[in-house]
């Protein structure tokens, strides 16, 4: 190498082979070569052959690859610094040793940076063998994003471009005392500091590895531990950014994502006092750092959770993750034009909390209505040519359910709703003409409204969905009926002016779907052509 580097790249390496050579070969094999390039890798004390691996691309790459080998510190922070201590490079690249990058990732990195200034550039990141990368940032190239107004809270690992003279101005390195996310308060103070901050999205910059047994650093770390450095994350990043909306934009990432995560599936399984413990621990933080804006910025469903911690309701906060666990979401009760998930605690006087950590504020909820909505029992019902479905239904709500209704829908529900399994209607939405009769209870258990409707069927040829229609918190959803795996009536046949065949099915998503058709169709001229065929047979066989 002749000159100062365009960028160094620093890998902090424990035991990651054979993901190591995948790693260094996507460096050395990098677009923006090797005289623009500088690697620093080092090796944290590796008990298998990373060690060995690392000589090995330094006795090839002398002129690039620059190894380091140190006694284990426990982390990639000790690594990352002694690494920042030798880099030469004009910007510095952090990289996972067991990820790797796509191979023009350096060169056009360095020269967005270059060409606008940029002292962080982001380029888009994907996960690998299941490991999850949050996307939502990576909607377009942008050379200008704002820490608090982008996704780029829910994107802080290091793996950026980032220039060294801000590194090296503000003398930022990672804290070692820190064995779970350590790279986040350099990123945020990175991010506070830097001029400008851009997004890379046309490219695939980096591959995110899940190693196949699970040993990255963030899977081993226990409850405590995750608590101790999410709380040390928070307060470095409170030092730079003042309380307010910034500060919320921020923090509301740690709220949904490393506090939620806390408290979720395996949570009821922790030992009392570790429960306690971390309860005590989320308390402290929100009594800090979490306002009402900020609470009301969560789903309800991390926002009860979070707030139950805070309130010291261990016990109601079990409840509420293993009765999800086992019966879904729970219902929503609806009053005045409101809807409040029925989580445990909701308007209990000993918890005291508001209404409004139970309340959906600004928030869709097809999946849980759908979670919610299910068949009990079907059957036909004829009455002369007069032919009607009657159905009972158990719905996810309560309370004020004057606008529920059932009814039959044409043609399939679009595609972008049937990942949640409902959808929320526009609000100039025409709902299919409304038939039939219905009446409404309270389900025995209290958890939802038991509907039976008689709908009229029609003689036409069609298949009808059948779903339910409600108004939640101002908006209307449509939610399709699921069978339930429950045995659905017989194909029945009935008379009109043409004999019709009907039929409730199970369509491939487990919805209930009613299929009308006539017994026989003669289409314009088909007498006449079978008259033909007839004739023709008939000479034939007479030959």
């Amino acid at each position: 190498m002749s000159g100062r580097p365009d960028v160094t790249v620093v890998v902090a390496v424990y035991n990651t082979m054979p993901y190591l050579t995948e790693c260094l070969n996507s460096l050395v094999g990098q677009t923006i070569g090797l005289d623009r390039l500088e690697i620093v890798a080092v090796d944290d004390g590796s008990t298998d052959d990373s060690g060995a691996e690392l000589d090995r691309f330094a006795a090839r790459y002398p002129g690039t690859v620059k190894v380091i080998h140190q006694a284990n510190s426990g982390g990639p922070a000790a690594p990352s610094n002694r690494a920042l201590e030798v880099a030469t490079g004009r910007f510095v690249y952090f990289i996972g040793s067991d990820d790797h990058l796509g191979e023009e990732a350096l060169e056009r990195m360095v020269a967005y940076a270059d060409e606008h200034g940029s002292d962080v550039v982001i380029g888009k990141m994907v996960g690998t063998n299941g490991r999850y990368v949050h996307q939502k940032l990576y909607k377009k190239n942008d050379p200008d994003v704002s820490l608090y107004r982008s996704s780029l809270p829910f994107t802080l690992a290091n793996t950026k471009l980032f220039r060294r003279e801000l590194v090296e101005k503000h003398g930022l390195r990672f804290p070692e005392d820190l064995p779970v996310g350590s790279d986040q308060p350099f990123t945020i103070e990175a991010c506070v500091r830097a001029r400008k901050i851009s997004v890379l999205s046309d490219y695939t910059f980096y591959y995110a590895v899940k190693r196949g047994d699970s040993s990255n650093i963030t899977y081993r770390a226990d409850h405590l531990s995750r608590l101790r450095c999410t709380a040390a994350i928070m307060k470095h990043a409170a030092s730079l950014v003042e309380a307010g909306p910034d500060r919320d934009a921020l923090f509301e990432r740690h709220f949904t994502w490393e506090l939620a995560k806390l408290i979720q599936g395996d949570f009821p399984a922790l030992d009392a006092v570790t429960r306690q413990q971390v309860c005590e621990g989320i308390a402290a933080l929100a009594d800090e750092y979490l306002t009402d804006a900020l609470r009301d910025s969560l789903d309800v469903k991390r926002r009860v959770r979070i707030c139950l911690a805070q309130a010291g309701a261990v016990d109601e906060l079990v409840r509420a993750i293993t009765e999800e666990a086992e019966h879904g979401a729970p219902p929503f009760h609806l009053e005045d034009g409101r809807a409040f998930a029925m989580y445990p605690g909701f308007r209990d006087e000993a918890l005291g909390l508001p209404d409004r950590v139970y309340e959906l504020v600004g928030e869709a909820v097809p999946g849980r209505l759908a979670q919610g909505t299910e068949l009990v029992e079907a059957a036909w019902d004829q009455s002369g040519d007069d032919l009607a479905l009657v159905l009972t239904a158990r719905i996810g709500v309560l309370g004020d359910t004057g606008s529920l209704t059932v009814r039959l829908a044409k043609g399939a529900m679009p595609k972008s709703a049937d990942k949640p399994g409902a959808r929320r209607l526009p609000a100039d939405h025409e709902l299919p003409a409304a038939e039939g009769e219905f009446a409404r209870t309270t389900a025995e258990d209290g958890r939802a409204t038991v509907v039976r409707a008689r709908i009229p069927v029609r003689a036409v040829k069609a298949k009808l969905g059948v779903r339910v229609y409600v108004d939640v918190a101002g908006s209307t959803y449509e939610i399709p009926v699921r069978t339930g795996g429950r045995p659905l009536p017989l194909a029945r046949r009935w008379r009109q002016a043409v004999p019709y065949r009907v039929s409730a099915n199970q369509n491939p998503k487990g919805r209930l779907v009613i299929t009308t058709a006539p017994l026989w169709e003669i289409e314009p001229g088909a007498g006449k052509r079978l008259r033909h065929m007839l004739s023709r047979l008939k000479r034939k066989v007479t030959r």
